[in-house]
């Protein structure tokens, strides 16, 4: 991974975990970063790897305040949630979509004044050149709290030990969801480890879009899947709920230079849905919404919900 200090830890998607040596955090609906921050630097890092410093230039005073605590930091790697919250108080990914790939810094700082986002820090993997990865979760959030971290766009949010009122509240405002972190837990780099279980409100799952079918828009519905060993896709329906004309100009500017002549999918496409297909490379990931599946797999009454430009199309994994 170039640049980033380590990979992210990930969580398993479960059923809400209950009883002691859990602790449970709100699921906020925004980007994973890492804050790589100290003494006249500060480096911001997406769950990919990439650096996402330069888009968002409301976070750069974050190394400054740190410097400032009445107990300075001038070394500390940082986990935590980009997040921009709408005029309704709630996150929403579709506004902060159109800053994710902004690499132009006056872009960039207009899109700030307008749109601007809040750094959520849940975890401290690294602090005053100490590796923190091997301490417990709740050391590491005990130590994280102690330090009074708190400004205008960065905060540390709350962590609760009742899931069942966590879940609630999270519903009540909105919210995505619920993360449920096993309290003995260390931070394990780049595993997705069931000590760290995420609880969606809704029924939701990621899918590589292979392709998708014109109609009475641009984009009538997309054929998706989840890849296979060998690197083609299983078919998993066609999704043509959700797509309205702003995530229609997202998904036509990601898909467009994909195209490709051949299907990505093993096995058949079902007539009725490869009819006029446009097929494309599997790259580009997408979280649906969905009720249950027939019994050969396929998605009942789906709905895209976002793009997921921060998951590679290889971590798409099938879960029901």
């Amino acid at each position: 991974m170039p640049g980033a200090p380590l990979k992210p830890m990930l969580a398993t998607t479960g059923p809400l975990p209950s009883g002691v040596g859990w602790t449970y955090e709100f699921k906020w609906d925004g980007i994973r970063a890492l804050a790589d921050v100290g003494t006249g630097r500060q480096h911001l890092y997406a769950r990919t790897g990439t650096e996402i410093t330069v888009a968002y230039p409301e976070l750069a005073g974050l190394a400054d305040h740190l410097a400032g605590l009445p107990d300075p930091v001038d070394d500390a790697l940082l986990d935590g949630e980009v997040v921009l919250f709408a005029g309704s108080g709630a996150p929403s990914f579709v506004a902060l979509a159109e800053r994710m790939h902004v690499r132009d810094r006056a872009r960039a700082a207009r899109l700030a004044a307008s749109a601007p986002v809040t750094y959520l820090i849940f975890d401290l993997l690294r602090l005053g050149g100490a590796d923190l990865t091997g301490r417990p979760y709740v050391e590491r959030r005990e130590v994280l709290e102690s330090l009074g971290v708190g400004g205008p766009r960065w905060a540390v949010p709350p962590a609760y030990d009742d899931g069942e009122t966590t879940w609630q509240v999270a519903g009540e405002h909105g919210l995505e969801g619920v993360m449920a972190k096993r309290s003995t837990s260390t931070y394990r780099p780049g595993v997705r480890s069931p000590d760290w279980v995420k609880v969606k409100l809704d029924v939701t799952g990621d899918f590589v879009v292979g392709g998708w079918r014109p109609g009475a828009r641009r984009i009538g519905g997309l054929l998706v899947g989840v890849p296979r060993p060998d690197g083609r896709l299983t078919y998993r329906g066609r999704v043509g709920g959700g797509i309205g004309a702003a995530l229609q100009r997202q998904l036509l500017h990601e898909l467009e230079p994909l195209r490709t002549t051949g299907s990505p999918f093993a096995g058949d496409v079902p007539r009725e849905d490869a009819r006029g297909a446009i097929w494309v490379d599997p790259t580009v990931v997408v979280e649906v919404k969905y009720g249950q599946r027939t019994p050969d797999g396929r998605l009942r009454f789906p709905r895209v919900l976002r793009l997921r430009p921060d998951k590679p199309a290889r971590e798409v994994a099938d879960v029901d």
